[in-house]
């Protein structure tokens, strides 16, 4: 916000990526990804560091830990939409990483992929109002 207007730009972020059976609010579990209304599994062929770096940059927490495979945090259930993804570790959201094409798979939920963050980090933003 800048004064005297006091108007504010609310920018609305679309959660596309879960972490799950890890706890709620936690940065560790089963990455789960919402495409087309619904929520669906990453598998874990190819799966590693970078791709999990990802996860945790684009959940809020931190660096990451580990990329445990073979449903460390237990089967999920639906679709398995991830297959084979290959990220830099720079991008900013999963989608942006290359894969073999949401829903193309040869994996089973056994292959589920999961990662291990370091945890979440509290945003501060400071407002300074200057009278004269």
């Amino acid at each position: 916000c800048s004064p005297p207007l006091f108007s504010c730009l609310v920018h609305f972020e679309i959660v596309n990526v879960r972490l799950v059976n890890g706890g709620h609010g936690s940065c560790y579990g089963r990455v789960e990804i919402l495409h087309s209304g619904q929520w669906g599994t990453v598998c874990d062929d190819s799966w590693g560091l970078q791709d999990a770096q990802v996860v945790c940059r684009q959940l809020g927490c931190g660096r990451v830990l580990s990329a445990p495979t073979k449903a460390r945090f237990g089967q999920g259930s639906g679709r398995v939409w991830m297959n084979e993804v290959g990220c830099t570790g720079r991008e900013s959201n999963l989608f942006e990483c290359r894969q073999s094409g949401l829903g193309s798979h040869d994996c089973s939920h056994s292959e589920d992929a999961g990662v291990i963050c370091q945890g979440k980090f509290e945003k501060v933003a400071s407002l300074r109002l200057h009278f004269f």
